[in-house]
């Protein structure tokens, strides 16, 4: 799956400012970014008697509705993690940028600002912060105004290591793969796809098994 990077800090913080800056930053790039919400209030997914609502309520699972230049998605689950949101997401996006989820096991950067209190304690992963004043750290340290070197950061620390890869799920959960193992998947499955009437260049590939049980 694309590479997690979560934002978390204090609420006021600037968490959501911050990413509104970067998303532009890494698009300027060529990069295909997508961003993940956390709240904890209730997400209604359509007022009562609207069609959304209606199908739900009706039993369906999961509802999209699309327009001309939108598609949504709804799926009742109880609450998902990252691991979870990034397989829905697909493989078609180069990062994925987090605000939220401090809990999870994801590399994780603190935005952080004088009036809102001292750092996070119990953070793991945490390997940048984005500070509005000097901390006596051992973590890498941003300003607010560092956009593109944090950009820069991300890119060659996770974008470009996972620009080729291979995800597998089993079972609905991730399967972490040496990399001989994805060169070895990716080399046959290819292989296969070329053998194949109509077939040209392959760019990428999905296989979907599901066995009655």
């Amino acid at each position: 799956m694309a590479p997690i990077v979560s934002f978390v800090g204090h609420s006021g913080s600037g968490k959501t400012t911050f990413i509104e800056r970067l998303i532009p930053e890494l698009r300027s790039r060529g990069y295909h970014v997508a961003t993940v919400k956390h709240t904890h209030h209730a997400i209604t997914p359509d007022h009562p008697e609207k069609d959304s609502w209606r199908h739900l309520q009706a039993g369906s699972e999961a509802a999209v509705f699309c327009s001309p230049d939108t598609l949504t998605l709804t799926k009742l689950a109880a609450e998902a993690g990252l691991t979870d949101i990034a397989r829905l997401l697909g493989e078609d996006y180069d990062i994925i940028l987090v605000e939220g989820f401090k809990q999870d096991d994801v590399p994780k950067i603190e935005v952080h600002r004088r009036e809102t209190g001292p750092l996070l304690t119990g953070l793991t992963r945490l390997f940048a912060i984005v500070s509005d004043e000097p901390l006596d750290t051992k973590i890498r340290q941003f300003t607010f105004e560092d956009v593109s070197l944090l950009a820069d950061l991300l890119e060659e620390g996770f974008i470009k290591p996972q620009a080729e890869r291979v995800s597998l799920y089993i079972n609905g959960s991730p399967v972490i793969l040496k990399r001989f193992i994805q060169d070895l998947i990716a080399n046959v499955l290819t292989g296969i796809a070329v053998s194949l009437k109509g077939v040209g260049w392959v760019k990428s590939l999905e296989v979907f098994l599901h066995k009655k049980v």
